[in-house]
């Protein structure tokens, strides 16, 4: 079975219409339904997803309320950062200075290589700045 990560961005771009990537998202969503991939997040992702939809869209908490209750039933599995994730994501900023990810990124690089996930559902730059990794 195929597993991909997804990223905030894409979770905001498939629950938010008005989001220039929501056609896009839309798509890979359906793909990822048809053909059964196992979709992996973390729970960084979910509590920046959480935070973004909760002050960036009109239904605010409604919304963010929402995306937890498609968590909740099985949207993805949620892979929780351990410790040594969280020391190899701020080793990965403070070595990658020409970079600008987040934290929340690099956790999401780290917990993909322990994983051993190659694709992500991703429409922020740096995951094809990363560039160990396809992005769908």
């Amino acid at each position: 079975m195929k597993r991909v990560f997804v990223d905030t961005g894409a979770f905001f771009a498939h629950l938010v219409s008005e989001d220039p990537w929501h056609g896009p998202a839309t798509v890979l969503f359906q793909a990822a339904r048809a053909e059964r991939w196992r979709l992996v997040t973390t729970n960084a992702v979910v509590f920046e997803t959480y935070a973004l939809l909760l002050s960036r869209t009109r239904g605010g908490r409604h919304d963010a309320m929402a995306f937890l209750d498609h968590i909740e039933r099985g949207l993805c599995s949620v892979e929780r950062v351990s410790a040594r994730d969280e020391k190899r994501a701020i080793a990965l900023v403070r070595a990658h200075e020409d970079k600008m990810y987040s934290l929340c990124d690099a956790l999401s690089f780290v917990v993909m290589e322990r994983l051993r996930i190659k694709e992500a559902i991703a429409f922020d730059r740096h995951f094809r700045e990363y560039g160990r990794l396809t992005v769908l």
